[in-house]
């Protein structure tokens, strides 16, 4: 049976108010001077929402409470409640798109939603991240995407292929052995710059983040692509 998205957070707004819960909350905010202010998880998330804090304080806020949700400790699962609530209206607003961009249906997105955004809390590395929400918010809703658009090209891949061309053995050996025949083949046509097609062209990687992977600098990464991949539209152009 499935739970409506809204009958999830009314459930962490519900753990939110619990006896246990507050005894935790004061044994964090009594940790942490940012939080030492705030006398119940109701009054940290209305600040967070709506309060007239400045977006600096807010972040600094969130900043004590990832540290605390990946500290390991008693209050972990307390914390990490806490930010879904505090993030809730921009998880919810990616829910929207994701489903308007018919990612999944709306159990789907939302258990992959809740899902990524615990991740994201537990491995966040504060010490390479400016604004904790809107870097958490875009990573999950880049990557529903990315997962579809992976799902699709390999379903269009599978939909390309004619039943009568699939030899009696099944073709295990050639279908296990595809990846590294494209690879093969593209390091016979552009050279070294193969990986670097395929991780932007197939694995759906942007060049920014294929450039710090592979160590270079975007302007170079952007112009070995479009070489690698110039030279890739040369060479198929001569078989046609």
């Amino acid at each position: 049976m499935s739970i409506a998205w809204h009958e999830i957070r009314d459930h962490l707004m519900f753990s939110s108010s619990t006896l246990g819960f507050q005894n935790t909350f004061d044994a964090l905010r009594h940790s942490s001077e940012l939080l030492a202010h705030f006398a119940d998880p109701a009054a940290l998330l209305d600040t967070l929402h709506v309060g007239g804090r400045a977006p600096d304080e807010k972040n600094r806020l969130l900043a004590a409470l990832v540290g605390a949700a990946q500290s390991g400790g008693a209050a972990s699962d307390c914390v990490l409640t806490l930010m879904l609530l505090a993030l809730w209206p921009g998880l919810d607003a990616v829910r929207r798109r994701s489903i308007w961009r018919r990612i999944g249906t709306g159990d789907e997105v939302a258990s992959e939603i809740l899902a990524r955004a615990s991740e994201a809390i537990r491995s966040l590395d504060l010490q390479r991240v400016n604004w904790i929400a809107a870097t958490i918010l875009r990573n999950i809703e880049r990557d529903l995407i990315r997962t579809r658009q992976r799902e699709d090209r390999q379903q269009s891949l599978r939909s390309d292929i004619d039943p009568d061309d699939i030899p009696i053995d099944g073709g295990v050996s050639q279908a296990t052995a595809s990846p590294g025949l494209l690879h093969g083949d593209l390091v016979r046509i552009i050279g070294t710059d193969a990986d670097l097609v395929i991780r932007v062209a197939i694995d759906g990687f942007s060049q920014a983040e294929v450039a710090s992977e592979m160590g270079l600098s975007e302007a170079a990464t952007r112009k070995r692509y479009q070489r690698a991949t110039r030279r890739l539209r040369d060479v198929l152009q001569e078989f046609r």
